[in-house]
C-alpha cells in the first residue's frame, strides 16, 4: 500500500525567553505565525525570523516550523 503526503498548512514559531523564574530555569514563550506558504524553505523561514527577531520585545531562543500533512491511499 502506498501513502501520499499532502502538506495542507505550514507555521512559522518562535521560542523567546521571558526571564527567569524563581530557580533560575528558563521561561520561554511560544509566538505563531500561521498561513506561512507550505513550499517555503526551510532557509526562507529561517531568513524571515532572524530579520523579525529585533522586532520582537523578548530574546529569541529557538525557531520552529510546524506541518501538518494529510495522509491518503494511492
Amino acid at each position: 500500500m502506498a501513502v501520499q503526503t499532502l502538506k495542507v498548512d505550514t507555521r512559522l514559531q518562535f521560542v523567546l525567553s521571558t526571564g527567569q523564574d524563581e530557580e533560575g530555569n528558563m521561561v520561554t514563550k511560544r509566538k505563531t505565525f500561521n498561513n506561512i506558504k507550505t513550499d517555503a524553505t526551510n532557509e526562507q523561514l529561517h531568513e524571515v525570523a532572524v530579520a523579525l527577531s529585533p522586532l520582537q520585545q523578548h530574546i529569541l531562543v529557538d525557531i520552529a516550523r510546524d506541518d501538518r500533512s494529510i495522509l491518503t491511499e494511492s
